[in-house]
Order: C-alpha cells, then structure tokens, then sequence
C-alpha cells in the first residue's frame, strides 16, 4: 500500500487537532505578555470554535469519510 493511498483515521485528526491546539495555546500565551485578562482574537476564537465537537455528536457527520492523505 503506497503512503499516498492512506486513508485518514480518527486518530490522524486528532493529532492534528492535538498540534493546533497544542500551537494556538503557546501563540495566545506569547502574545498575551503575562495578562491573564487578555481577550482571544477573532481568529482564535474561529479556531476554537472549529476544533471543540459537542459531546454525542457523531464524526465525521453523517455521510461523510475522513479525507485521504496526500
């Protein structure tokens, strides 16, 4: 099986998920300057907001796979 032909798996997205998470976390410290008050940016909030599934709800949703790799 080529590497190219992998199908993705739930444990693929969640890796991904895990590093951007894992990346908007590290920026958001950064940026905030030691303000523990210091509200998220619209992008922030957008990548939050793409990343949390609420619990029960199926994924991928219905009629939909995991993409192909490559």
């Amino acid at each position: 099986m080529s590497i190219f032909r992998r199908r993705e798996t739930p444990a693929h997205d969640d890796a991904r998920t895990t590093l951007l998470l894992n990346g908007l976390e590290a920026a958001y410290e950064q940026r905030r300057g030691g303000d523990p008050e210091a509200p998220l940016t619209e992008f922030e909030e957008v990548v939050l907001a793409a990343t949390v599934t609420l619990s029960g709800e199926p994924y991928p949703p219905a009629g939909h796979t995991y993409p192909r790799r490559g």
